[in-house]
């Protein structure tokens, strides 16, 4: 009975991990839209001092943006909200993909694959290339460089 009971708690925490909650209040908790879709009436349309129209035409104005902008946002979002994100669900999925099978396995292969040929080039730098830079400083070390001022 008690492993029945584990079993179905390990099978309700996998469906959750697949399925959480989301706020439907605070639709953007991380912020990645903050400043870019933000634009309100005053953001676009302005009047500067001494060129007002009617009070009227400005209060109308204001309520037709800001309800067209409303109604046109959600009856996009409606109409291509769910093909959009399968889209980038498939599209994000694709990129995981190649990061997890194929990116990262090939720098991996490729670190190994490097690591010896790393210690190849080392090794030869310091069998070939040591002696002769060795030598060359030993030569360099007895030249002697005198400033002279001739008036």
């Amino acid at each position: 009975m008690a492993e029945e009971q584990t079993e179905l708690e390990e099978r309700i925490i996998i469906k959750d991990q697949h399925t959480k909650e989301i706020d439907l209040v605070n639709r953007d908790p991380k912020h990645i839209n903050e400043d870019v879709v933000k634009v309100d009436f005053e953001d676009v349309i302005a009047e500067p001092v001494g060129t007002y129209s009617f009070d009227g035409v400005w209060k109308t104005s204001y309520t037709t943006f800001t309800v067209s902008k409303y109604w046109c946002y959600r009856l996009l979002s409606a109409i291509l909200g769910i093909p959009l994100a399968v889209i980038w669900g498939f599209l994000f999925a694709l990129i995981s993909f190649c990061h997890i099978w194929a990116v990262v396995p090939c720098i991996k292969s490729y670190l190994i694959e490097i690591q010896c040929v790393s210690r190849i080039y080392s090794l030869c730098i310091h069998t070939f290339c040591d002696p002769f830079f060795e030598a060359l400083s030993k030569i360099c070390s007895n030249v002697r460089v005198a400033l002279r001022k001739e008036t």
